[in-house]
């Protein structure tokens, strides 16, 4: 198993009116339901005989139980306390902070900055900053509401307290080292260990909208205690942080200028005895700390190895940008951290075979267009195109041909990448039986005039602050390793705490596993719906069935979004 993630300081949740950690499945609506199909299994659309499913698999040695939605939902009912990471409530007193300087003035802030460091906060900043709105009025139905929830997936507007990765940020990295160790490492080296490996995943991420330039201080700052001293750790306790922030900042201050800098890295001497790499985090100031002109509302502190774990930087840095983590933290500390969305989603791990951010996250940074995505509303039909969430927005040269044509599939060509037609076997699905199923009377269907409205996004919204929603996944840009390929279908609930559960990918094969090996959580590597297949999704108020017909010449898939 991957060494667990390393999570971000929480602020002290507020009381939302759901139950910390996963929330309990909403009731189930009464009466017979008219279709005696599957519910929360994809099914095979063929019209003549049934066959047994292509997707069963028997379990791989030595693994734990199978963990579908029943699985999972069975170990969330209300009332059962999820995992919590420990809390820390200290507050930088008001008269510790220092008094608005003179005009001209600069070194004061060294010694103010230092006095109020001391008393450093490790909580987030969670005062919901009114900012510009992110939704369309086309998608504002769909758009759930910020709460006060730690890192809300609300994205009807945006949390002014961050800054918004829709244009080019410059991220200051400043190495230090200790006096008990010298570095075995230059900066330069270290700074090629994160660029522009993390600067490529955001611009693919952000279809070219955000640019990520790293601004390293090439030669390292000494800090005036052993590497010992602070007592890094995981759980780290305040006191020993905000010793540690303090005589950073305080050490870094003379030599650079955190006034023009958007983002601020703290990376650690990796070979100092007294480093531990699971200590890596954003640490959020309760209030902000101005150094230099400049309020520091966080610092990314980096304790990694040499070389560092892959994507650790992209997952850090999502955090500066208010995406919460959505992993799942055991209390007791044992157990599987990958349940709630295994590969998908760097903010789950940074292992992941497929670790492009959701289409939802997309949509919260801005890097969705408006007719991008698409909100369901009301019963009825829905039929469009969706397109790979990793591929440039209508690019279709950009699909690998492999992706679109069949006849590029070879027996040898490597599993673990998926079946470009939509499975993971040869034998997989890939065509749709049920030919009237496209004639749709929403749009031009396959072979009339026109094409269907292609989108990135769809979202059904479920509740107050929980929606059902829907994206393509390929094996192409930050998903290259992509396990399998086809339609994810996951729950969003704004209101649900960071590490809490806020994201779940919805498995559309409880009963199989893929890519055993190398994927974090190989019970949801084949949980989307692929090609052939009909899927209702399970534990939900609002009926919703999502079929998956053949992909189109662009690499889009076909489908068809039924809700009652």
């Amino acid at each position: 198993m991957p060494r667990p993630l390393r999570p971000e300081e929480p602020n002290e949740p507020e009381e939302t009116g759901e139950p910390h950690g996963r929330p309990g499945r909403p009731e189930e609506p009464s009466g017979p339901d008219p279709e005696p199909e599957p519910v929360g299994e994809a099914a095979e659309l063929d019209a003549g005989p049934a066959e047994p499913p292509h997707h069963e698999r028997t379990e791989p040695p030595n693994s734990a139980p199978r963990r579908g939605p029943e699985a999972q939902a069975a170990r969330t009912v209300p009332g059962m306390p999820g995992p919590r990471s420990p809390q820390a409530d200290a507050r930088v007193p008001d008269a510790a902070r220092p008094p608005d300087p003179r005009p001209g003035e600069r070194r004061p802030w060294l010694r103010s900055a230092a006095a109020a460091l001391t008393a450093l906060s490790a909580l987030a900043a969670t005062s919901l900053v009114a900012g510009s709105a992110v939704a369309d009025r086309r998608s504002m139905p769909c758009a759930l509401g910020r709460t006060e929830a730690h890192h809300s997936e609300g994205v009807d507007s945006w949390n002014g307290a961050y800054p918004r990765p829709r244009r080019t940020l410059d991220a200051l990295l400043v190495f230090l080292s200790f006096p008990d160790a010298r570095p075995r490492t230059s900066p330069d080296v270290l700074t090629s260990d994160y660029f522009p490996a993390t600067s490529r995943f955001y611009e693919r991420a952000s279809y070219g909208k955000f640019t990520l330039r790293p601004r390293p201080h090439r030669a390292w700052i000494r800090m005036p205690r052993p590497s010992t001293a602070y007592r890094i750790r995981r759980d780290w306790d305040d006191a020993h942080r905000a010793a540690y922030l303090k005589d950073a900042v305080a050490a870094a201050n003379p030599r650079v200028d955190f006034g023009k800098y958007d983002i601020v890295y703290f990376v650690a001497d990796p070979d100092a005895p007294g480093v531990d790499s699971d200590a890596t985090k954003v640490v959020n100031f309760d209030r902000p700390i101005t150094v230099d002109g400049a309020s520091l509302r966080r610092i990314v502190t980096i304790f990694e190895r040499h070389p560092p774990d892959r994507n650790v930087l992209a997952h850090e840095t999502g955090h500066v940008f208010d995406l919460p983590d959505l992993y799942h933290r055991p209390s007791d500390g044992k157990g599987d951290w990958d349940t709630y969305v295994g590969d998908w989603d760097v903010m789950g791990s940074q292992f992941g075979l497929a670790p492009e951010f959701f289409a939802w996250h997309k949509w919260r940074l801005g890097w969705l267009d408006p007719d991008q995505v698409v909100c369901v509303q009301g019963g009825g039909d829905t039929r469009l195109d969706l397109e790979p969430l990793s591929a440039p927005p209508g690019r279709p040269e950009a699909v690998p041909a492999a992706v679109t044509d069949p006849d590029a599939y070879q027996d040898g060509y490597p599993d673990r990448y998926g079946d470009p037609r939509g499975g993971t076997r040869p034998d997989a699905p890939s065509r749709m039986a049920d030919s009237a199923l496209w004639a749709a009377p929403a749009g031009p269907a396959k072979g009339s005039a026109g094409p269907l409205r292609t989108a990135k996004l769809v979202v059904v919204r479920t509740g107050r602050s929980s929606a059902i929603a829907l994206e393509a996944r390929s094996a192409w840009g930050n998903d290259a390793a992509a396990c399998t390929q086809g339609v994810l279908v996951y729950r969003v609930r704004s209101a649900t705490e960071s590490g809490g559960g806020p994201v779940e990918v919805i498995d559309a094969h409880p009963r199989s596993a893929a890519c055993w090996n190398e994927s974090v959580y190989p019970a949801l590597a084949d949980a989307p719906v692929r090609s052939g297949e009909r899927f209702r999704v399970p534990h939900e108020r609002v009926r919703i069935d999502v079929s998956v017909g053949e992909r189109t010449r662009t690499g889009a898939w076909r489908v068809k979004i039924t809700t009652r």
